[in-house]
């Protein structure tokens, strides 16, 4: 071990250049700080395992000894059941201790809190948004966060794929994704008023932002129009917005209509035209024509809180939407009629505040989240919720999406909890 590390890490291992996982000295005598920022940089289990070690007791690193730290570290590795890495640990020397006492031949809890081992970790602030898509023939997670960026994670093997796309100068909401001329995009609104378009291949932002909302952009979804590849965003402006992906260009004027924020935004085919379906704080759902950018029907009116989460979805061949809102329910809307569907979905004892939907085991479902920190998924067809809820999170569930990973639908989740999670939904276990 360096006398740089000994003394805090020396700038080449600080600074992420090699194996830095594989020096248990870097971990127990590094300064917390350093450590914590290099835990994301690594690539491979053993990286993985060391940085879940290390945050297995990190709220006691910072303000431990590093003797105390070379003792919590070695229980840590041996819970997670890797003995070689707690004997490694035990044998590193601290300046001014004597060598340790004692090693770890085993530790109870092995099982380790799902909470530790499965959390996609990184942000920094509470995840707002996720979004799934196909980079190079493999799923990925998009998730968007309050501490100003996006992080895009393979969902096979779990880990963050290139930097954070950073750009925006405020908070960012919502993220949804799409193809353009071949390449997989990422669109995000944000709380500085702009929506930018990012390239998932190269991780690069496509174009200048796209500006004219006068509020937070709250709300994203993409889809094809008239062959064109869209944008549709809503705001605290109380307007939806229609954008061409292609030239960047706002397609006419503004939808208005609603009377509050808009929360949430998503688009689907209704009848052969692209629709999208918008909820708000007005405690309504509207319905638009993409083309001919007019209101579809009458509002859609039943929820008694404001509406915070769409999605759309097809059963039994008819396009729905499924809505969540404050007022702690889900309810289903056949869109060729503009009628709810059954009764609305209860169980949550929080505002729903994000709705995803998917097929599983070949039947409809959504995911909601909500602020009572759980998952639940609902058989669209039978309007029954399927298992228990999902628990894990220890914040409220901002975000949900749906996809496929090696044959597999799963959600994945983004919290107050500043950690994205993924869901197997048809054994509803985390996915580790």
């Amino acid at each position: 071990m360096s006398n740089g590390a000994r003394e805090g890490g020396s700038a080449t291992a600080l600074s992420g250049a090699g194996a830095w996982w594989s020096d248990p000295g870097l971990l127990v005598n590094g300064d917390p700080d350093h450590v914590w920022g290099l835990l994301d940089s690594g690539v491979g289990p053993g990286a993985r395992l060391a940085a879940a070690v290390y945050r297995a007791s990190a709220h006691v690193h910072r303000g431990a000894t590093p003797g105390v730290r070379r003792q919590l570290l070695a229980l840590d590795a041996a819970r997670y059941g890797d003995r070689d890495l707690s004997a490694r640990i035990s044998a590193v020397p601290v300046e001014g201790e004597p060598a340790a006492r004692w090693r770890v031949n085993w530790a109870t809890g092995s099982n380790v809190d799902a909470r530790l081992r499965c959390a996609l970790t990184g942000h920094t602030g509470e995840v707002l948004a996720v979004a799934t898509g196909v980079v190079d023939g493999r799923t990925v997670a998009v998730t968007a966060s309050r501490d100003k960026s996006a992080r895009v994670w393979d969902l096979t093997t779990r880990e963050q794929v290139g930097e954070p796309l950073t750009g925006h100068d405020g908070v960012v909401l919502a993220v949804a994704t799409g193809v353009v001329d071949g390449r997989p995009i990422a669109v995000t609104g944000s709380g500085d008023g702009t929506v930018r378009v990012w390239d998932l291949a190269t991780r690069e932002q496509v174009g200048e932002p796209l500006t004219g909302h006068t509020g937070w952009v709250r709300a994203v979804a993409t889809g094809v129009v008239d062959g064109r590849t869209v944008a549709v965003t809503g705001s605290d402006d109380q307007t939806v917005r229609v954008w061409d992906l292609t030239t960047r260009e706002q397609v006419g004027e503004p939808l208005t209509g609603h009377t509050g924020r808009v929360w949430a935004v998503a688009t689907g085919v209704v009848d052969g035209r692209t629709v999208a379906v918008t909820g708000s704080d007005d405690q309504t759902v509207r319905v638009w024509d993409l083309t001919t950018g007019k209101p579809v029907g009458e509002p859609l009116t039943g929820h008694t809180g404001g509406v915070r989460a769409v999605a759309t979805g097809v059963v039994d061949g008819r396009t729905v939407a499924v809505t969540g809102s404050d007022d702690q329910t889900v309810r289903v809307w056949d869109l060729t009629t503009g009628k709810p569907v059954g009764e609305p979905l209860t169980g949550h004892t929080g505002g729903v505040r994000a709705v995803a939907t998917g097929l599983w085991t070949a039947t409809p479902s959504p995911s909601p989240a909500a602020d009572d920190q759980t998952v639940r998924v609902w058989d669209l067809t039978t309007r029954e919720q399927v298992g228990e809820p999902l628990t894990g999170h220890t914040g409220r569930v901002w975000a949900v999406a749906t996809g496929v990973v090696d044959g597999h639908t799963v959600a994945v989740t983004g919290s107050d909890d500043q950690t994205v999670r993924v869901w197997d939904l048809t054994t509803r276990e985390q996915v580790r």
